[in-house]
């Protein structure tokens, strides 16, 4: 009896917790919530992207090679990774995945400063990726990928803001 009881109360919990997974539903976040919010950054248009990155590049020229933190100031994540491919990162992986530019972490020409909370935000967040993609994601049984990973363009999708609702469900 004690058994069947147990198992009962189980599967009541499963029966729960499926409907509450996989019953389509929209999560009504009241607007007074703040999620996790920095400066707003200046609008796209106002900052020369290209140029600053055009500058960068022929400063690091002949050094394009070495390691970030020889080449640039104030380096506390990626020191492993040549300064040409932090400048990649920065400009395809951070910008693009958020939607932002280089002003949204950093203060142009003066790019070791610590002037914007982004620029740690970004950081933690980076670290964050880092552990979920060789910790977490290895952990988890019968994925389709033998090597899966997630990035900021995962959540962030263009957006500073990561998604939070879930599109609408299709009919």
């Amino acid at each position: 009896m004690k058994t069947k009881l147990k198992i009962s109360i189980l599967a009541g919990f499963a029966a729960v917790a499926a409907a509450a997974l996989f019953v389509p539903q929209t999560l009504n976040i009241p607007d007074a919530i703040v999620f996790a919010q920095a400066t707003p950054t200046p609008p796209l248009s106002d900052f020369d992207q290209k140029g600053a990155i055009s500058k960068l590049k022929e400063q690091i020229k002949g050094k394009e090679k070495e390691l970030a933190p020889a080449v640039f100031k104030n380096i506390q994540v990626m020191k492993n990774t040549p300064a040409e491919r932090l400048l990649a990162v920065m400009e395809f992986g951070f910008s693009q995945s958020l939607g932002v530019n280089c002003t949204h972490c950093h203060v142009p020409d003066k790019w070791e400063l610590e002037d914007k909370p982004q620029k740690q935000i970004a950081r933690d967040m980076s670290n964050m990726v880092t552990v979920i993609n060789k910790e977490q994601l290895r952990n988890i049984k019968n994925l389709k990928s033998a090597a899966p990973i997630v990035n900021c363009t995962t959540c962030h999708r263009g957006e500073v803001k990561p998604a939070l609702n879930l599109p609408a469900p299709r009919s």
